[in-house]
């Protein structure tokens, strides 16, 4: 199953940074938070991704073919679209880089991949901007349990989100402009049906409106509640933290 990473996000919150990589890019340690996310997947056996871009594209792009061009092979490249295989000592996968555009809906940007790449299967999705110790397999068998067409990691942040209503693992309610605390929110971390990704428009679709809403009012949209870490990168604050985490001896939170 492949793993959908959306990257195409401004990141206007991050200051200055923000505008001169994409917010994957940002690094956690010595390397992007991309990278941590990538080998957190790929250590529970998924090893296929594609990465939907948008924002600063070419930073992504040459960190990938310039900076690790030694563990890249290319197996396709066209105008917006590449195919690689990726290898070092520590974790190989196959990469496929998209370009989706600017101003792209967060939906748009999987609809055009998924259309790129000519797929007729389930996905895995996430954003490119958080980190997380989310069980990926066992999110998989819930999704396939429940006969779910939409299953969303649901998660309790410290911090001040949008809020989630869950009832008999199902999702009731959402209202991103809620500012409740100590309430789920939807942490990422995606299983999407086939039949889901039709209900996607357009390309300035938005992920988290028409395709959750529809799903929603069907009954068909299931909530994994994950009590475990999970941290976003929105904010010069957030980068501080994750900076933080990553310089202590412990283990990082983020890894299974």
């Amino acid at each position: 199953m492949k793993t959908f990473i959306l990257c195409g996000g401004l990141g206007t919150r991050l200051d200055y940074e923000g505008t001169l990589m994409a917010k994957p890019m940002i690094r956690i340690g010595s390397k992007p938070l991309l990278m941590h996310l990538i080998t957190n997947y790929v250590e529970q056996g998924h090893k296929d991704f594609v990465f939907c871009l948008g924002h600063k594209a070419k930073t992504i792009i040459e960190y990938f073919l310039k900076e690790n061009k030694k563990k890249i092979i290319i197996i396709k490249k066209k105008n917006d679209y590449i195919k690689f295989k990726y290898k070092d000592s520590k974790i190989n996968f196959i990469g496929n880089l998209v370009y989706t555009g600017l101003n792209t809906g967060t939906g748009g940007r999987i609809k055009q991949a998924y259309k790129k790449l000519n797929l007729d299967e389930d996905i895995m999705m996430t954003y490119g901007d958080g980190l997380s110790n989310v069980p990926i397999n066992k999110l998989i068998k819930f999704h396939y349990l429940k006969k779910s067409e939409i299953t969303l990691t649901a998660v309790k942040p410290k911090q001040k989100y949008g809020v989630l209503k869950i009832q008999k693992d199902r999702v009731k309610y959402f209202d991103n402009n809620n500012q409740k605390i100590d309430v789920f929110i939807n942490g990422g971390f995606f299983v999407i049906s086939k039949k889901a990704i039709k209900k996607i428009k357009n390309l300035k679709t938005y992920w988290e409106r028409e395709p959750l809403t529809y799903f929603l009012k069907a009954k068909k949209l299931f909530a994994f509640k994950h009590n475990g870490f999970w941290k976003s990168l929105d904010t010069l604050k957030d980068k501080n933290d994750f900076k933080k985490l990553i310089n202590t001896k412990k283990k990082l939170p983020w890894k299974i």
